[in-house]
């Protein structure tokens, strides 16, 4: 049964994550078969270019200091390759349909556009990469860079030609497109939302749990999804730090926001109220079976980013048909 519909500013927040490049040893797979344009690609070249878009110093985010574009492009990432269906074998991470009406127009996609630009300098420097492999390829430079897993990496996706081709999703929540939304109104709803969501992309509670961690990435905002504020103290940095906040800390429903009343969508707040977490988070730890998981992680650093990388290259090769693989 799908979902109900919820208001847009609702619908998607972040979830995102990936990793290497070229001769800093990150895995590929080369496609076989056809000829590819990406497969004669000096990637090494496009990761140094993908790094100075990372370095830049102009860049600032509104709702945390110290902002890197890292964030913003796995989040571009995850959103493409997160329209995946298993069961009708459409959406995911090949065709960059991104680019068109109506997905670059979800609610859950709001600020993306700005991700996509970030990255076309480095797609017109090599017009021989499609948008879909620079995508997925700049979320795992800016991973690896955030210090994060090496993320297996696939070459030869092709950009398809307009918003035709955009994933179409039948569910009560089409308007909104396909990806997870913050709040279904009660923690067991939130919970089998997740799970709908996620078991038609092919993912089971234990990878759930560990593509959340891509939350203690980057942080929300008020002009997008409608919510405010990073998840952790270090929205730059993969870590197993969302798990232990989780866990460790307080959380109350929001009321206020720099002095005045919070008037955005329900969310919570630490004590502080610098570090904020979303319905769809707190369900991580209400519900038993996710919990077991958050527990895990929050303990054990090394167990989360080896499944947060095996959980992110599947999603990045999501809709994509890998043949050979091999090293840069």
């Amino acid at each position: 049964v799908a979902p109900r519909e919820v208001p847009r500013h609702q619908v998607g927040v972040a979830l995102a994550g990936a990793a290497a490049a070229a001769t800093a040893g990150w895995a590929a797979t080369r496609p076989g078969g056809a000829a590819s344009c990406s497969a004669s690609v000096d990637w090494d070249a496009v990761r140094k270019e993908v790094v100075k878009v990372l370095d830049d110093d102009k860049y600032t985010d509104s709702s945390y200091e110290g902002a890197t574009p890292g964030p913003l492009l796995l989040r571009l990432a995850w959103h493409s390759a997160g329209t995946f269906c298993k069961h009708t074998s459409t959406g995911g991470s090949n065709g960059a349909t991104m680019r068109f009406e109506p997905e670059v127009s979800w609610g859950a996609n709001a600020g993306l556009k700005k991700a996509q630009d970030l990255l076309e300098s480095v797609k017109q420097k090599f017009p021989a990469v499609s948008y879909a492999d620079l995508w997925i390829f700049a979320a795992g430079v800016a991973i690896e860079e955030m210090g994060g897993p090496k993320i297996p990496f696939t070459p030869g996706r092709v950009d398809k030609a307009s918003g035709k081709e955009c994933p179409a999703w039948e569910g009560n929540t089409h308007k909104d497109g396909r990806l997870p939304s913050a709040d279904m109104g009660s923690p067991d709803k939130t919970a089998a939302h997740l799970r709908y969501i996620f078991n038609r992309m092919g993912f089971d509670d234990r990878e759930i749990v560990a593509l959340s961690g891509a939350h203690g990435l980057g942080a929300c905002h008020t002009d997008r999804s409608g919510f405010w504020g990073p998840w952790t103290r270090a929205p730059t940095t993969v870590s197993n730090e969302y798990y232990r906040e989780l866990l460790e800390n307080t959380w109350t429903i929001k009321t206020t926001h720099r002095g005045k009343p919070w008037t955005g969508p329900m969310q919570f707040e630490d004590p502080t109220g610098e570090i904020m977490m979303l319905p769809s988070d707190l369900v991580l730890i209400q519900d038993r079976e996710f919990r077991k998981y958050v527990e895990l992680y929050a303990k054990d650093s090394d167990a989360f980013m080896k499944d947060f990388g095996a959980a992110v290259g599947k999603l990045f090769n999501l809709g994509c048909k890998p043949q050979r693989r091999g090293f840069f």
